[in-house]
Parts: C-alpha cells; sequence; structure tokens
C-alpha cells in the first residue's frame, strides 16, 4: 500500500472557502441534560475553536495543535490552544473554566490525559451547549452512542501499531536478542494496547527476549533516565529498544549515544520530525505515524460542521461515534514519502470527515 501523509503546511496552503463547510439549516431534535442539539444554531463566525494536549514540548501534540491552527485558518477562525502538562487536575480545570463561559458554539477537540479523565469531560458537556470530539484515551465501557454532544471519539489500533514496531524490531536484530520496553502513561488505552502488540510481536519472534520493561510516561527526558539504568542493569544483553512513542524513542537514542552504543536498534510511534530524520540516517529503524496536524484538524472540523449546521449530530453512523483512524508504518525505505507529504482541505470538508475510518472501536 502506498501511503500519503497530510501535514499542517499543505493545508495552510489550501484554498478551501468558508462556505464549503456550512449550510444546512438541518434542527435535530431531542435534548441532553443542556440545551437542545440543533444543527443551525451557530453562524460560522461565533464558533469557538479549542485544542487541548498535554504539552507543546512533546513534538507530536504541538503538530496536533498546529493542525488545529490550520483548520481554524481555513474556515477564518482562530483556534485557543491549551496545554496541561500531563495534570489531570489542571485538565479538568481547564475544561470547567470553559464550560462555564459562553458554550452556545464551543467546540471541543480534546487529548484525555488519561482513561479516567474521559468521563468528567464529556458529561461537563453533555450539560452544556457545547460539543466535543475526545482521541486516544477512554474507558473500554464508557459508550459514545449514550452522548449528544461528545460527538466522535477517534483512536487507532494501538495492539497494531505496538506488534508492527515490534515486528520491525525483531527483523532489525536479526530475530534474536534481548530487548527492554519503555512504556507510555499506563492509564491510558494507547499504553495499553501497544503493549499488548508489543506481546503479541513476542509471542510471534520467541527468539527475541523481553529484559526489562519500565514506563516513561511518554517522556523523552524520562526515558533517557530510564534507558540508562536499564543499559547499566542489562550491558551488552540490550540489542534492542521498544518505546511507545518517538518521544522515548528520541529519549532512548540519547541515552545510548552517552553509553557509546550504535549496535541497539530503536523503534517508536508518533512519527515527530526528529525521528523521521533518525530513521532516514539509520540510527533509528521504525515509527507508526497517527498524523498528528490531521487529527488536531479532523477533531475540531466534525464539531464546526455540527454546530454550523453542515451535518447533523444524529446523521453520524454509530460507526463513526467511536472509531479507529488509518496508521502508517514507516521504515528508513519509505520515510522519504513522509519527510515531504501532501495533504488536502478536502480532508476536513464535511462529506471527508470520516474518510480515514478503519472501523468502529471493537
Amino acid at each position: 500500500m502506498k501511503f500519503t501523509s497530510r501535514p499542517v503546511a499543505a493545508v495552510l496552503g489550501a484554498g478551501l472557502a468558508v462556505a464549503t463547510l456550512t449550510g444546512c439549516t438541518e434542527t435535530t431534535a431531542g435534548t441532553d441534560g443542556g440545551a437542545p442539539v440543533e444543527g443551525a444554531a451557530c453562524d460560522p463566525a461565533n464558533v469557538k475553536l479549542v485544542g487541548q494536549v498535554r504539552n507543546e514540548s512533546n513534538p507530536y501534540e504541538a503538530a496536533w495543535l498546529d493542525g488545529g491552527d490550520a483548520f481554524a485558518e481555513q474556515v477564518g477562525l482562530t483556534q485557543e490552544r491549551l496545554t496541561y502538562d500531563g495534570d489531570s487536575t489542571r485538565q479538568q480545570e481547564q475544561i470547567s473554566q470553559l464550560l462555564a463561559g459562553d458554550t452556545e458554539c464551543l467546540v471541543l477537540n480534546v487529548l484525555p490525559n488519561g482513561d479516567s479523565d474521559t468521563p468528567p469531560v464529556v458529561e461537563g458537556v453533555e450539560a452544556s451547549s457545547a460539543y466535543v470530539v475526545t482521541q486516544w484515551n477512554k474507558p473500554a465501557d464508557l459508550a459514545v452512542t449514550d452522548y449528544e454532544r461528545w460527538l466522535s471519539h477517534i483512536t487507532y489500533d494501538g495492539v497494531e501499531s505496538g506488534k508492527q514496531i515490534g515486528d520491525a524490531l525483531a527483523e532489525a536484530i536479526g530475530g534474536s536478542g534481548g530487548i527492554i520496553a519503555l512504556q507510555g502513561i499506563l492509564d491510558t488505552g494507547a499504553a495499553k494496547d501497544r503493549f499488548a502488540g508489543l506481546e503479541e510481536s513476542l509471542a510471534a519472534n520467541p527468539g527475541v527476549q523481553l529484559l526489562d520493561e519500565q514506563t516513561a510516561n511518554f517522556s523523552r527526558a524520562e526515558a533517557l533516565e530510564v534507558t540508562k539504568t536499564l543499559l547499566t542493569k542489562h550491558g551488552d544483553h540490550v540489542t534492542g529498544i521498544w518505546a511507545a512513542n518517538d518521544d522515548m524513542a528520541l529519549g532512548a537514542l540519547e541515552a545510548l549515544e552517552q553509553a557509546g552504543r550504535d549496535d541497539v536498534a530503536v523503534v517508536g510511534i508518533d512519527a515527530v520530525p526528529d525521528a523521521l530524520a533518525a530513521i532516514e540516517d539509520g540510527t533509528m529503524t521504525a515509527t507508526v505515524s497517527s498524523d498528528g496536524p490531521w487529527q488536531g484538524g479532523i477533531g475540531l472540523a466534525i464539531g464546526y460542521c455540527v454546530a454550523t449546521g453542515e451535518l447533523a449530530a444524529a446523521d453520524i453512523a454509530d460507526e463513526n461515534r467511536a472509531w479507529y483512524a488509518e496508521q502508517f508504518l514507516i521504515q528508513q525505505d519509505n520515510v522519504a514519502e513522509f519527510l515531504s507529504p501532501e495533504t488536502s482541505a478536502e480532508d476536513f470538508a464535511c462529506e471527508n470527515l470520516f474518510s480515514r475510518s478503519q472501523g468502529a472501536m471493537s
């Protein structure tokens, strides 16, 4: 399969008119504990767009917010960029402050800090006149279809991506050797699923031994220190490092450089620019892209289309309420496609909102 990534730069250059994303005056019947869900409540100029992630020091999350900016510019608006530094309390406070104001045309695109942070966000929105799209993290038993203003939850098959990079790592070390695993924030579906994918890869590659696994909380700085410790503990037995995101993979690469080790394969997930550069020059083996700029734009686009009446909330199919989006395995043989990617503003047109769906969450 040939993959095309869609970064923010090309979206900024696209000339899609605001009128493309506005139109209908359809009303959706029903109430949700807050205001009625009405399809044409908002003049496009009155829509308020908010993107919220953990921090901008993580290049993937910064790219997410950049994608939100690009979509906002495309429709003649600006996005409010919020970060909560991985602090769940701060995240909830920011959401509460937004919901305490005028929510009539408010659209939120939220990365919950952990699975347990999603319920209070969506319950607060449900009691308001706002709309929210969440991504990555939610409790497995929390159904988006039980809500009206929680329009969609987007995630990725973490088991698949964890296995993909695990298999790539196994191939890079010749099918045998010892590896260490750097886990993400443990109260997130992404971390749990990706590690489950690694376990599937280990089962399929019995010559590969998991020497150790520790969380580094998706943080480059933490991964640097954890990797130093594990390299000291396991020494030359370490032939590969599996990291649940690129930031941790890059921290591991820094630890390897400090230790004078250039014989260890490293894999991650997110396709951040530094990781792509490392794959291109051969110091990193593989990553998986979820296209952060697209995520930042698509969550706002879904809410915008509903808020302005182009899409009725009730017309979003159940399979598009909680769904897996497309992801791409990147190695040295195809990294060039992602270093100079292309995109189109049509990705965010109301008729294309769910074009990257790989199916409903199981």
